[in-house]
């Protein structure tokens, strides 16, 4: 291996670790926030706490919704840094803006949890996962065109795999926000739920083609 080669290897490596460190501070930022808003009164009597602990559900709900969502993104992240080892140009704006959309979770599930019953709510929460998932799906792709910094796997089954999880997504939760208009608020969240075994289907169907991948290399 050539000392050019072996320079540009260990950029990568530090180009993808300081990515990986601000994404994980960023997450773990954004997955505490959600904790804010689930909160009960002290002091409260039998019937009362009863009643707090009841209006607290929805709370609970948009948390353990939006937690499992930034653990999605999370893991995905993991992923596209090992498929392509350095961004910048381009592909590094689109990072930074996708984690700046990460960031952003606390705001709409906050809007969720208390005003789940209005579209608007819904349709805004819809959107967000949308276009997080647009911003990683373009973060990965101008990332890979690099054909220097995208590896192999980027461009075979595995980055394949990855987009059509992305995309599909994406286009799933846009589906919704016409669906809490016309339907009702309640029936674009069902959907949600509805998309539970598409999202893990996808997702299975990413890790076994990254475990051949390996045992292929």
């Amino acid at each position: 291996m050539s000392a050019d080669r072996a320079a540009a290897e260990q950029a990568d490596e530090k180009s993808a670790d300081r990515l990986t460190t601000l994404s994980d501070g960023i997450f773990a930022i954004a997955m505490t926030l959600l904790v804010l808003d689930l909160h009960i009164e002290p002091g409260l009597d039998k019937d009362e706490f009863t009643d707090a602990v009841r209006q607290a559900l929805p709370d609970l709900g948009a948390y353990a919704l939006s937690f499992t969502i930034l653990a999605g993104f999370w893991r995905d992240h993991r992923l596209i840094v090992r498929l392509v080892p350095r961004f910048e140009g381009v592909s590094l704006r689109f990072a930074l803006m996708w984690l700046g959309a990460i960031a952003l979770v606390p705001f709409p599930t906050a809007l969720l949890s208390e005003y789940a019953a209005r579209p608007l709510t819904v349709a805004v929460y819809a959107g967000m996962v949308a276009v997080t998932n647009l911003l990683e799906l373009a973060m990965f792709l101008t990332g890979r065109r690099a054909t220097e910094h995208g590896t192999d796997a980027a461009r075979g089954d595995v980055g394949r795999a990855v987009v059509a999880d992305l995309a599909s997504t994406a286009a799933l939760f846009a589906a919704t926000v016409p669906v809490a208009y016309l339907v009702t608020p309640v029936a674009a969240m069902w959907c949600w739920l509805a998309l539970v075994p598409v999202k893990l289907g996808l997702a299975h169907r990413k890790r076994a083609t990254a475990r051949r991948h390996g045992r292929a290399g």
